[in-house]
């Protein structure tokens, strides 16, 4: 790490936006240690230190859910083992140009969505391929010594068994508990974890957004902000939708140093779940506010079709990334349906 601050001291800001100079949008070739040519319109940050480069698609981790592998004990109980890989190697293009170093599960920050029924049995079977200690914390229910704060796992290829019976129901963050927990945290270790209802929730377009923020120049404030890493992805990417099709979003705030983030949307309002686990909503609303962790599930439908802002409310997290569009089509297959009942 000590490397990758010499190296991006004095990094100026302006490169995290959108808009650049003629001379920044010239293409620029380096070689990495393991021999990948990458090639940037950008600054370049950091070419020798790339020992590996990190591709991370915004858009498929919105709606890509890991039920594990499934099999089920002689008593009926459902057991879900997943195999997580912690590594802290990578190298992330987090917006173009800028090169970082992220610390990784499964290889993407966040990590993979884990998804479970509230009684089933889980198994995380945890690898430490980093070359410093790391854990998974997760939050919830579950014994003493599957908590992950005292039980540090060593790196090059250390391994633990998490196994506890999920819950309660909703959705919690899991993240390393190494200290410096704030290094570990902003370097990218952190995913969620669902644990449905045994009564199935109304079916939804469902979706998953983490907030978050890297501080590239390591002075302990965000150089940008996001939903899901990329800054602006989804306001470059809109995420389409349909006019009056149930949307189910599982929010995380994982943003550190920040005391608060938010979350608005336009042209609507929303039935807000805290944490999820009560099956009652307890705000019907445009905007909550978060503090580090917290999390909860939103749930709206659109009836006019149009593209509508979804930002945070906090104009300097917005102004740098934080900011999406839902592209809302007319639902053809509900409108045919509504003509054959004469609706």
């Amino acid at each position: 790490m000590i490397l990758l601050i010499s190296l991006v001291i004095g990094f100026s800001v302006i490169a995290l936006f959108p808009t650049f100079s003629d001379a920044q949008s010239e293409p620029k070739t380096f070689v990495t240690h393991s021999g990948a040519v990458v090639q940037t319109s950008g600054e370049i940050i950091d070419p020798l230190y790339a020992v590996s480069t990190v591709d991370f698609d915004p858009m498929e981790y919105l709606r890509n859910f890991n039920y594990g592998q499934v099999s089920e004990l002689p008593d009926g109980t459902v057991v879900r083992e997943f195999t997580i890989i912690a590594e802290d190697d990578k190298i992330m293009e987090v917006s173009p140009g800028v090169f970082y170093n992220v610390w990784t599960f499964n290889g993407t920050v966040p990590g993979p969505t884990i998804r479970a029924t509230e009684g089933d049995l889980l198994r995380i079977n945890f690898i430490n391929n980093g070359s410093k200690e790391h854990t998974m914390h997760f939050h919830g229910i579950h014994p003493a010594e599957m908590d992950g704060v005292f039980e540090p796992v060593g790196g090059n290829g250390g391994r633990f068994l998490y196994e506890f019976e999920a819950g309660p129901v909703g959705v919690h963050p899991y993240h390393c508990h190494v200290m410096p927990l704030e290094e570990h945290i902003v370097h990218g270790l952190y995913g969620v974890f669902i644990v449905d209802p045994k009564e199935e929730r109304q079916p939804a377009d469902e979706m998953i957004m983490v907030l978050n923020g890297l501080d590239t120049d390591f002075d302990t404030e965000n150089n940008f902000y996001a939903a899901n890493t990329i800054p602006f992805y989804y306001q470059h990417h809109p995420i389409q939708i349909n006019t009056n099709e149930l949307i189910r979003v599982y929010v995380v705030n994982m943003v550190e140093f920040d005391p608060i983030n938010n979350f608005h949307l336009h042209g609507n309002l929303y039935k807000y779940y805290p944490t999820g686990t009560d099956l009652v909503p307890s705000f019907y609303t445009d905007m909550i506010t978060l503090s580090q962790t917290e999390r909860g599930i939103m749930e709206f439908e659109y009836n006019y079709p149009g593209k509508y802002l979804f930002h945070a409310h906090k104009v300097e997290f917005s102004e740098k990334g934080w900011v999406g569009i839902f592209l809302v089509s007319e639902n053809s297959k509900k409108n045919t349906q509504e003509l054959v009942r004469g609706t």
